[in-house]
């Protein structure tokens, strides 16, 4: 057998990379991580999950206080919001995560950190500035990047990613937003809310794509009587600059219309970064939507891997974390797992937040699938009434044999919400076994148990079981009204 200078070598320093390099190291694995920026963590700490949550927390205890009257407080006369005490936030959690994903954290556990591009010589070789190094196993996890696409006059327009989005200087007086998905709906309703009018120009007919047309409506309801203003069924035609400001030309039922702005965010989707890392050179197969990868995550070269989303699949970051738990297992482990995406949850922070787990109506159709949906509105959940958020619901699908297929939320909270259906749906929860589980009260968790407790209720509480109870037990059945009456 050859002799390798590692067992295991990551290329990519962002979640899946860095849960491979902890996960082999602490099994004993020779393990090298290269990064070729210059700070670990990835799309996710530096430009994406965690700054954009940071930004919409903000932007959310200001939405809290211009809404004071609301909660029965005297009004808050608000300043205007200086941006740059906002970016400092921002960097300060992101500085404060990121001594988790140290050098010194990763050296402590085994593996060796090097900061550089990597390219491959052959499919068991890279050079990593100026220095070739062999291993085993390879695991590609270079993540992706804002996807900018063809439109004319864009390349030579001034734009914002995801990248500069968080470190701005000033508050924009207007933004103009490209995209209609969770990056551009968060960051459309995070600027309104500090003070920015905002308008979104999107392709669709309406946001949110992914999900369904019902639950994505409930955020878009918000977002308009918020002020943002959504362009939806467009076409974009062109960018450019106009005395100052950024315009935006697109064809919205057969007419041209221009929307301009201080500044443009680009977020129309995301593109896998394959560039430069001669995987031709390792026999890697690839395409726009990213490397091809099997069940086990195995590229098409069985020793190399990939994970997260530089395979275009799941993009989330907890998705590329059980990504890299089924590559630890097949790399170092040798146990041939292979990746179960059924029951992977996802969520767009907006507010009120929308996500889901499972299939959604638009898939068990196209699947044709047979579902019947359930639903529990926020609007009888005494918590939800409490905090005067009593809009969305959680939406149940049920197949065949009252089987769960997917559950969706579309309301505040609704990530913390799906924590509890993720599990109950994994792990095989019975709908009766949920229904017993015994909530604080009052919390929003109820609706899981209310819902569940509605199903058992159709029969526990069928005709059937009255004439059974009746017939065994003497009982006398309703002391007011009469049966069917509706009283």
């Amino acid at each position: 057998m050859p002799a390798f200078d590692y067992d295991i070598a990551i290329i990519g320093g962002g979640a899946a990379g860095l849960s491979v390099a902890a996960g082999a190291s602490r099994l004993g694995a020779r393990t090298l991580l290269v990064e070729r920026e210059p700070k670990l963590g990835g799309d996710c700490l530096h430009y994406g999950c965690v700054p954009s949550k940071t930004l919409i927390a903000t932007a959310q205890a200001r939405q809290v206080m211009a809404g004071a009257e609301r909660y029965g407080l005297a009004p808050v006369a608000l300043p205007p919001v200086d941006f740059a005490r906002v970016r400092e936030r921002i960097a300060s959690v992101v500085a404060d995560i990121q001594r988790h994903d140290s050098v010194e954290r990763f050296c402590s556990l085994g593996a060796e950190v090097r900061f550089g591009q990597a390219q491959f010589i052959d499919e068991h070789t890279a050079e990593v500035d100026d220095r070739r190094v062999s291993a085993a196993k390879w695991v590609i996890a270079t993540g992706s990047r804002a996807k900018i696409p063809p439109v004319p006059g864009l390349a030579l327009t001034p734009h914002l990613t995801n990248r500069e989005i968080f470190s701005l200087e000033r508050l924009p007086e207007r933004l103009v937003v490209l995209g209609g998905g969770p990056v551009a709906v968060e960051l459309a309703q995070a600027f309104r809310r500090l003070g920015s009018q905002v308008e979104v120009v999107q392709r669709s007919g309406r946001i949110l794509t992914r999900d369904d047309a019902d639950m994505a409506a409930v955020v878009q309801a918000a977002l308009e009587t918020e002020g943002v203003r959504l362009h939806l069924g467009t076409e974009l035609v062109r960018v450019q600059v106009e005395g100052g400001s950024v315009g935006v030309a697109f064809t919205q039922a057969g007419q041209e219309r221009t929307v301009s702005g201080d500044a443009l965010l680009v977020a129309l989707g995301r593109t896998p970064n394959v560039e430069g890392l001669g995987l031709e050179a390792a026999g890697v197969a690839y395409d726009a939507k990213g490397i091809k990868v099997d069940a086990r995550l195995r590229a098409t070269q069985k020793h190399i891997f990939a994970c997260g989303d530089v395979t275009g699949a799941w993009q989330f970051t907890h998705a590329a974390g059980y990504e890299a738990g089924v590559v630890v297992a097949n790399a170092v482990l040798r146990l041939p797992r292979k990746a179960d995406y059924t029951w992977m949850p996802w969520c767009t922070y907006t507010d009120p937040a929308l996500g889901g787990v499972g299939l959604t109506e638009t898939q068990a159709r196209k699947a044709g699938v047979a579902f019947r949906v359930v639903e529990e509105h926020f609007a009888d959940n005494d918590k939800a009434r409490a905090e005067g958020r009593p809009e969305g619901r959680v939406k149940l699908l049920l197949g065949s044999g009252g089987k769960p297929l997917g559950v969706h939320v579309a309301g505040a909270g609704a990530g913390e919400l799906l924590s509890e259906w993720a599990v109950a749906l994994a792990g095989g929860v019975s709908l009766a076994r949920l229904a017993g589980i015994v909530h604080p009260y009052p919390s929003r968790g109820e609706t899981a148990k209310t819902l569940a407790g509605r199903l058992m209720g159709e029969t526990l509480f069928s005709p059937t079981v009255k004439k059974a109870l009746h017939y065994v037990f003497g009982l006398k059945g309703r002391a007011c009204g009469q049966e069917g009456d509706g009283n």
